[in-house]
């Protein structure tokens, strides 16, 4: 019961050195990553950032995982995702394969009930993800769409000057449905 707040004073040094370098690493190593590490997160990106920021914790506070071996295991998370990312990026099998695809949910005034299910989306996150774009009326919207990132992206339906033009929204996606 006595080690419920301090220990000896070289494990809390040991901790705090510890935390500036995984610190300093994990900053410059996403830096130098790019934009990728980052951004909004599909779930590949996902998973590879908790398994980072596991590591890391587990670098920090247990002293059974010396330094050098935890940074080589982070650093081994981040080439291995820019191996995947960089192939992905020239592949689209192995992108089709790595990554979910965009699901329309809710096209033309109707809700699409059996890729909401699929997908695990109710109505009122499409209806939260509208009122954060000034969205008040299904009336306004042309479609929903369910991101591979987990996002809604909401497709406002043509205004009145577009009638004349060719409907490139109902081209796009429907091949998606």
């Amino acid at each position: 019961m006595d080690m419920i707040f301090f220990d000896n004073i070289d494990k809390l040094g040991r901790i705090v050195l510890t935390s500036v370098m995984v610190y300093v690493l994990i900053v410059l190593v996403t830096k130098v990553s790019g934009k990728r590490s980052t951004s909004q997160l599909n779930n590949f990106d996902w998973v590879v950032t908790v398994m980072i920021g596991s590591l890391g914790a587990s670098t920090i506070l247990l002293k059974d995982v010396p330094f050098i071996e935890g940074v080589s295991s982070i650093l081994v998370l981040y080439l291995l995702q820019f191996l995947v990312t960089k192939y992905a990026s020239v592949s689209p099998q192995f992108s089709n394969f790595i990554l979910s695809e965009p699901r329309i949910v809710f096209y033309q005034g109707q809700f699409l009930s059996d890729a909401m299910r699929s997908e695990r989306l109710t109505r009122q996150e499409i209806e939260c993800a509208m009122r954060s774009q000034g969205i008040n009326s299904f009336d306004d919207v042309e479609a929903v769409v369910f991101e591979s990132d987990a996002k809604l992206t909401i497709i406002p339906k043509p205004t009145d000057d577009t009638h004349g033009k060719e409907n490139t929204i109902s081209q796009t996606i429907k091949p998606l449905m």
